[in-house]
């Protein structure tokens, strides 16, 4: 009897110590499991953002690898126009868009029922005057022809710049949106041709001058702080912000293109690639 008691207390002892290293073994996988866990790749979103190709998509491909290893995949669409941008933000085939000023945001907003606010100011192009037959406004003869944008607010803005040479002037309180319509007195009689911005450089030796949007000025490689007629100040209101929807304007991919936009890093590339051209607006 005393030999089958310790027979089965030995049996009972080994059963303990097998069940003890079998718990002991599972925690290194459990473990093992938490690192793998750890250490996976964090979820990537996708961000699909429209820009014009100057200077608008250099900076977004410039903030691209910093976005990487935050988990944001930006995929940059290029435009060569100033409607579908925001169309295509409205109508969720972009989540967002860098190409514009509020002013002109704000125009098509109201004129086209878009749900599209501004997140954030960027950066200022100072907007300006270019001619392949002056070199400067006095030698502007009577009955010239000045080419502008076509668009309401950037046309009212080249109006103003064309005023403040004393060159003409217009109706009081014409404002931003100022149209040639608009203008009471012009003594050179110069004649205004209205054409969708981005046909502007192209039109520049067949009239005297043209007011051109700096973005495009600088795709022409027209040097708006070297060869502009004249140019606007750099404490210019029309600061070039970046658009989201209403719906989405507060979400975390939104708010970490906004960040990496308005980064120190992005300030200094604009002042080293640009030379001035183009201002930081943060």
């Amino acid at each position: 009897m005393k030999n089958a008691s310790r027979k089965l207390t030995l049996f009972v002892s080994i059963l303990t110590l097998v069940a003890l290293l079998a718990a002991c073994g599972s925690k290194p996988a459990q473990e093992n499991n938490n690192a793998a866990g750890n250490g996976a790749a964090a979820e990537t979103t996708k961000l699909v953002v429209g820009a014009t190709a100057k200077p608008h998509a250099e900076i977004l491909k410039h903030i691209q690898p910093a976005l990487k290893e935050q988990g944001i995949d930006l995929e940059i669409k290029e435009f060569t126009d100033y409607v579908q941008p925001n169309v295509q933000t409205d109508e969720k085939q972009l989540d967002a868009n860098f190409f514009q000023h509020k002013p002109y945001l704000d125009e098509h907003v109201a004129k086209a029922g878009l749900k599209l606010v501004s997140v954030g100011n960027i950066h200022v192009e100072p907007f300006g005057a270019y001619s392949q037959k002056i070199k400067s406004i006095d030698e502007l003869k009577d009955g010239a022809t000045i080419a502008i944008p076509n668009d309401p607010t950037n046309g009212g803005r080249a109006l103003l710049l064309v005023e403040k040479q004393g060159l003409i002037k217009l109706k009081e309180g014409a404002g931003l949106t100022a149209t040639v319509r608009d203008i009471v007195e012009n003594p050179k009689n110069l004649q205004f041709k209205e054409l969708e911005a981005a046909m502007l450089p192209r039109v520049l030796g067949e009239v005297d001058f043209a007011l051109i949007n700096t973005n495009y000025a600088l795709e022409a490689d027209l040097n708006p702080t070297e060869d502009a007629l004249f140019i606007e100040d750099k404490d210019s209101p029309y600061a070039n912000i970046l658009v989201a929807r209403e719906d989405n304007q507060n979400s975390e991919a939104i708010q970490k293109l906004l960040k990496a936009l308005q980064s120190d890093d992005v300030k200094t590339f604009i002042e080293e690639q640009y030379k001035g051209a183009i201002v930081p607006a943060f």
